[in-house]
Order: C-alpha cells, then structure tokens, then sequence
C-alpha cells in the first residue's frame, strides 16, 4: 500500500504537469487566434483563384501552359504537412494515416514523398518509401516565402517531367476541436470548364490579355498560393488541436488530484486512527499493570 509520502510525491507531480498543459493550452490560444484569422482571410483569395483559373483552363485546353499538360505515365509526388511537435491530440496520427492508405493504394504507380514538419519526417524516415525532400521548423515564423521555396520545388520537378502528377495532403482547420485530413490534387491544374458543361448556360469573358498570357503569369502565382493556404490551414488546426489536447489533459490531471487527495485523506485518517488505538490500548494496559 502507497504511503502518505508517496501519495503527496504523485500529487506534486501531477500539480507540476497540470501547470505545463496550461501553460501549453495559452501559448497555444495566443498563436491561434492569428493562426485563425490568416487563414480565414486567406481563403476566399485561393478558392476563387482555383474556380478562375479551373474554368480558363477548362476553355483554352491543356496545350496552353505546362503545368496544365496532362502525361499517362502515372508517377506522382505526395506532399504530406504535418506538425513539428506532438502533444495536438490526433492530429499527426490522422494525417499519416491517410498519407498511408494512399500510398498502399497506388498499387504499382510510383509515388515520392515531400514531408513538411518534423513529425512526416521521423515517420516515413523509419519506412520503405522514397523522401525526395523535406521543409522543418518554420510554422512558427510561417511566411509566404516557405510557400514560394515548397512551390518552386514542385513546379520544377513537374515542368521537369519527374512526375506527372502532384497531391497535398494536409488537416483542414474546420474549428479548434475539429480539423479534417484532406488531399488535393496540385498539378497537373484540374480544368472545370468540361465538368460544369452540362449544368447549364455559362457566362462568356473577354481576357485582356489573352488566355495564355493570364495562365502563364497566374498559375505559378496560383500554385504557390494553395500552397500557402494548406500550410496555414494545418498550422492553424494544429494549434486548435492542441489547445483541445492540453485542455483534455488540464482536466484529467485535476481529476486525477481529487482522487489522490481523496485518498490521502483517508491513508492518513487510517493512520490517525491506528495511533489513537494504539495509545487507547496502551492506556489500558498500563491502568490494567498499575491495577494489579
């Protein structure tokens, strides 16, 4: 049975990691609450951007621009963002684990990795699967250059013809409790003009310039903003689920500190009776001495 000793050591314990997880849980709210409103902002930009650049695409076909050329070879790249640091709950475990079911997925095609963040990295690291680069401990000080050097990357080895298609996979920030792994096509840029022909009449547009010359100056820009926008979406939906996780675990620990306590005080009732019973009887022994 644990002495009264021990019991006070495990509730000091517990006391010092209930101060860290909050601690943690208001670091974490201070960087969400920028985290959440950059990516709110953010994301009208490159949802409009896609539906601009999906429907021109759609008109002037995939011979305009290369990252618009479509190959049947079938190799592909999957870039997989994770954070650089745990305690979130599951929010690396979820990623990874579709990232996986991808992979095995893919059957025969020949599928090479782009890990973002420390926890991608330490996990293909330790698998059979080809890592052709990886981009560490920057979503602190997440810039629009991370995405500019991650996109650059990508357009290169696709313009390159070392792959023939690219795919993000990254949490979608949805609220702090609830972040949704997602996997998006990247290149070749899907065209949206042949998927909405039969939903209706379409409204027709004069480009000043020309179609080819706003592919070639946007869809660069274009790519570098979805990007961005999966970097700050799992940035954002990191710190939302690790303010859920040290939340979680603030109030385990407390209820963990009213059992312990609950339990020293009856250890230490026990122990207060089991003296005065012993003083009692040994009262009554010496009376019981004097008496004889």
């Amino acid at each position: 049975m644990a002495t009264l000793r021990d019991i006070q050591r495990r509730i000091r314990s517990v006391q010092s990691t209930q101060k860290i997880t909050k601690a943690m849980k208001l670091v974490a709210a201070s960087k969400f609450r920028r985290a959440q409103e950059r990516i709110i902002a953010a994301r009208p930009y490159a949802t409009k951007m896609r539906e601009l650049l999906g429907g021109l695409a759609g008109h002037t076909g995939d011979e305009t621009h290369p990252l618009l050329a479509r190959r049947e070879t079938g190799r592909k790249r999957l870039v997989i963002i994770t954070a650089d640091k745990g305690l979130c709950g599951a929010f690396n475990s979820n990623i990874l684990r579709e990232s996986l079911r991808f992979l095995r997925g893919a059957g025969e095609t020949s599928v090479t990795l782009v890990v973002v963040g420390k926890k991608a990295r330490d996990f293909y690291r330790r698998r059979q699967f080809t890592v052709k680069s990886e981009m560490l401990g920057f979503f602190d000080r997440l810039a629009y250059s991370h995405a500019q050097e991650l996109s650059n990357e990508l357009i290169g080895s696709y313009l390159a013809e070392e792959v023939d298609e690219v795919h993000l996979m990254y949490n979608e920030f949805r609220s702090v409790a609830v972040q949704r792994p997602v996997r998006e096509q990247l290149l070749p840029i899907e065209a949206e003009g042949a998927a909405d022909g039969d939903a209706g009449p379409q409204e027709e547009y004069l480009y000043e310039p020309g179609p080819e010359a706003i592919l070639a100056s946007l869809l660069p820009r274009h790519v570098t903003t979805q990007v961005y926008r999966a970097l700050m979406e799992s940035a954002a939906g990191e710190y939302g689920a690790r303010m859920t996780a040290m939340e979680a675990a603030s109030k385990n620990a407390r209820e963990m500190i009213n059992l312990l306590t609950i339990q020293y005080n009856k250890a230490r009732q026990e122990r207060i009776t089991k003296e005065l019973l012993d003083i009692v009887g040994g009262a009554e022994a010496l009376r019981q001495a004097v008496e004889a």
